[in-house]
């Protein structure tokens, strides 16, 4: 299957099982901190869209252990920063229907936590095919990041570009 063919099939799938409210496993995000631990305490999340997995949940438990949370901003030339956000802050939407910080202050997450429609063994992701995480991953090479998915989004392989970024995790609700 081509990336497109990905997109649509696992959209269909990830619909169902957000639906059932399947939780990602957050004691494998905890081992993954604890094994990264010479990183700032510096989270980059997302809000959850289109049947994403809910994100703010995992956020909300890391903010209670101290660590300082941002959410991608959308800029110009289809850039993307990270600015401060606490779960008590106000978001604004966007043009892409996502919801963003009002904040103005840029922070640079040591982790990554990033949504996608696939993935494969080898950590290689399929998003929406906008590039925005790539880039910004591309920029940020010291960056650690873990991709949030059911385990239902999991396809035998993705076939990659000199664009695609690789994950260095992901973790699903399954159990490890």
């Amino acid at each position: 299957m081509n990336k497109s063919e990905i997109r649509n099939k696992i959209y269909r799938i990830r619909k169902l099982y957000n639906a059932k409210n399947l939780e990602i496993n957050f004691e494998d995000i905890l081992k993954i901190l604890k094994k990264n631990k010479n990183i700032n305490k510096i989270i980059g999340g997302y809000y959850p869209y289109n049947y994403e997995v809910d994100a703010v949940k995992i956020l909300e438990k890391l903010e209670k252990l101290d660590y300082k949370i941002s959410l991608p901003k959308i800029r110009k030339r289809s850039q993307m920063d990270f600015l401060s956000w606490s779960t008590k802050d106000p978001l604004s939407i966007n043009k892409y229907g996502i919801p963003e910080p009002t904040s103005e202050k840029i922070m640079n997450p040591s982790i990554l936590l990033v949504p996608l429609l696939a993935f494969d063994k080898n950590n290689n992701r399929i998003g929406y095919g906008g590039g925005f995480y790539d880039r910004y991953i591309k920029r940020n090479k010291k960056i650690i990041t873990i991709g949030l998915a059911y385990s239902v989004q999991k396809v035998n392989k993705i076939i990659t570009n000199e664009h695609d970024m690789k994950l260095n995790y992901v973790v699903t609700n399954k159990k490890k």
